[in-house]
């Protein structure tokens, strides 16, 4: 199925791909439905809820599986078509949702950008973090729509960003000892880097910044993390739209989020 469409699925890839690591024992992680033995739909049921290859029945099956064990998961996400219906059949049970992103699409390169990138543009330093959690929260809060501080979790919000800082995921850049960029690979599996995160500071945007950042970003992780770069953005995000259009990014899917 992966290999089906690794853009598509990369996040249940780069789960499989850490082996038993990827999965908790608590409980199911990974649920999957076969048709005469062989495995058609899968689905992935971690902090998000992520519907794999789905066909009508199995939504169905999965559906009523999730019903009867309550919502877990802080989203749903994945293919427009496959999330929505699966939400269809979960809102009588799971109740109603804080937002409903029906259109994302989702954008690739498969390789540099023709346009000038900004060689300002570093993977960011454990010294950075005082000035980059602050940034990642300010983003997470303005995509969102919560902070990921609240309930306690900013400890483990900053052990997120600073392992990602640690596997060389993270990208900064810098303007006279001010952070106004920055950008995560949040995700990589079979050979497709997901970049997420992508944020410039308020103040300076609509100043040119973020597209040869973005290139930057897509320069280095061609050569050093994968093949292929991805990320999927809200279709009413225009700025950000038209800036992956000048780096170079081609739609190839869309995306639907559930967000509770």
């Amino acid at each position: 199925m992966i290999a089906q469409d690794p853009i598509r699925h990369c996040l249940l890839a780069a789960r499989v791909e850490r082996g038993s690591a990827g999965f908790r024992k608590s409980y199911s992680d990974l649920l999957g439905y076969f048709d005469d033995g062989k495995l058609k739909s899968a689905l992935l049921c971690g902090a998000n809820v992520v519907p794999v290859n789905t066909s009508l029945i199995a939504r169905q099956e999965f559906a009523s599986v999730l019903s009867r064990s309550g919502r877990r998961s802080s989203s749903i996400v994945g293919p427009a078509s496959e999330v929505l219906d699966l939400w269809s059949r979960l809102s009588p049970t799971w109740g109603s949702a804080r937002d409903v992103r029906e259109n994302q699409p989702v954008l690739a390169m498969h390789g540099p950008s023709l346009i000038s990138f900004d060689d300002e543009v570093r993977y960011s330093k454990l010294g950075d973090l005082d000035e980059l959690v602050p940034a990642c929260v300010a983003m997470f809060t303005e995509e969102v729509g919560v902070s990921p501080n609240s309930g306690g979790g900013a400890s483990a919000y900053r052990n997120r960003v600073s392992e990602l800082v640690s596997a060389r995921r993270s990208f900064v850049r810098y303007l006279n000892n001010e952070l106004v960029f920055k950008a995560e690979v949040g995700t990589v599996g079979a050979e497709v880097a997901q970049v997420q995160g992508v944020w410039v500071k308020p103040e300076y945007r609509g100043q040119g910044i973020s597209a040869p950042a973005m290139a930057a970003v897509v320069k280095y992780v061609l050569a050093d993390i994968a093949p292929v770069v991805s990320l999927y953005v809200n279709s009413f995000n225009a700025p950000a739209l038209a800036t992956y259009k000048k780096v170079g990014f081609e739609q190839v899917d869309t995306f639907a989020t559930v967000l509770f």
